[in-house]
């Protein structure tokens, strides 16, 4: 699986200019732990996360100091998206490996990535995603994987069968070449976690 077989293409995103506190409002109100920053063109220029927000915009609350105690200084809050904003941890590429991006993410102990083609924002990838992909019912993995095959050759060519992700697939050719592809074509449907041909006893993935 692909980066693009799983992101998320319609990206709420906000600009370097808009407001910190709007953006903590949306992290907010939506559920995200990060949203991407672009400019007018659509470039990615950074990240802001709910700790980027919440750095140093908390004040000290009065009932902590002791009588008479003045108050301490604390940094002026930052105002603009452009002033709390950092770099992505992880960024992907629609072509990138799932588990590779998978890897990263853990590495990073981020839970979204953004997705780039060149430096245009594509689409954002998150843990949930990625959840997502591997628990899909066997029966749906089944049919997609029948139907990609079915564009490639005569449908009633392939018998199907998927168990926990695994796909097993009876050739009834038992072409070398067409097993290649099919495995090429079952491989990159999301969620699929194996592909073997059991008559051959060749495993060709996973």
């Amino acid at each position: 699986m692909r980066a693009r077989d799983v992101m998320t293409r319609d990206v709420v995103v906000v600009h370097p200019g808009a407001a910190a506190r709007d953006a903590g409002a949306l992290l907010a109100a939506k559920g995200f732990t990060m949203l991407p920053v672009v400019d007018g063109a659509g470039v990615l220029v950074g990240v802001v996360t709910e700790a980027d927000v919440l750095r140093d915009r908390l004040p000290l609350d009065p009932r902590t100091l002791v009588h008479g105690e003045p108050a301490r200084g604390r940094p002026v809050p930052r105002q603009t998206v452009a002033d709390v904003m950092t770099r992505p941890e992880a960024v992907a590429h629609p072509g990138t490996d799932l588990g590779d991006l998978a890897r990263l993410m853990l590495e990073h102990r981020v839970r979204s990535a953004p997705v780039v083609d060149g430096r245009r924002l594509v689409g954002v990838v998150t843990r949930r995603d990625m959840l997502r992909a591997i628990t899909r019912d066997d029966r749906a993995l089944a049919a997609e994987v029948r139907h990609r095959l079915g564009l490639y050759a005569d449908p009633h060519r392939w018998t199907v069968s998927v168990v926990d992700g695994q796909v097993s697939i009876v050739d009834a050719l038992d072409d070398e070449r067409d097993r290649h592809v099919a495995e090429v074509l079952a491989g990159a449907v999301a969620g699929v976690a194996g592909v073997r041909f059991p008559e051959t006893g060749h495993a060709v993935h996973g």
